[in-house]
């Protein structure tokens, strides 16, 4: 799951950051409005930290563009100003939630973990396709109820196909939503395709009813048999 945080306080950005690695989520940042523009622009989110006071534009622009691009990433907004106006007009431009600053991380953590549950399963807290259900928030799996040994990185491929079900998936993207940021610091091509042969391997031993197919020149999509 991968978050993007949107927040010029270079200290306030690094903690929530480095409190979000240790959930185990996919962590990108920006600090000013146009980095945040071009990350909205390239990459999908499962939910993104924005504050509305920016260096070179307001959050509540990057709404906006989130709006005229019909896009469907969970929107937390952080921000000192707590006037009812702000509240009111993030949320009418498609803000899902509102924190106000200061704030503990337990909280944030909580919320966005709400919001990811609320966007990707309905307020469901397992994800199911076929006989493979996860657990996203213990990020566990199982098969006909018997446990579905995963590392951490295939878990995340598993849940990006589950939420993803049917469409075919670049390699690209499921290196940019193991790695985020951290793309370019591994060999994340040639790594995608080993975790994804293993995970194949695991689902069809464990006899799942659904498997990762390739699509040559394209990616991979998870269908049922």
């Amino acid at each position: 799951m991968k978050i993007l945080i949107v927040e010029d306080e270079q200290d306030l950005r690094e903690t929530i950051r480095a409190s979000l690695l240790k959930e185990k989520f996919v962590v990108e940042t920006a600090a000013d409005y146009f980095s945040a523009l071009d990350k909205i622009n390239d990459y999908d989110y499962d939910c993104i930290l924005l504050d509305i006071m920016l260096p070179g534009g307001s959050g509540l622009d990057l709404l906006r563009e989130l709006k005229r691009l019909r896009r469907t990433d969970s929107v937390l907004i952080i921000s000192a100003k707590d006037s009812l106006d702000d509240k009111v007009d993030g949320l009418e431009l498609g803000a899902d939630d509102y924190l106000t600053k200061p704030f503990h991380l337990a909280e944030l953590n909580a919320r966005i973990k709400s919001l990811i549950r609320r966007r990707q399963t309905q307020g469901d807290v397992t994800v199911t396709v076929g006989n493979l259900l996860l657990y996203p928030d213990k990020r566990q799996a199982e098969v006909d109820g018997a446990p579905l040994q995963l590392n951490r990185k295939e878990f995340d491929l598993l849940y990006y196909f589950v939420v993803n079900p049917n469409r075919v998936i670049n390699k690209m993207s499921l290196a940019e939503s193991v790695w985020g940021d951290n793309i370019d610091q591994v060999d994340s091509l040639d790594f995608i395709y080993s975790q994804v042969k293993n995970l194949r391997k695991k689902l069809k031993q464990a006899g799942a009813s659904v498997e990762l197919k390739a699509v040559y020149g394209f990616g991979y999509k998870l269908s049922e048999l």
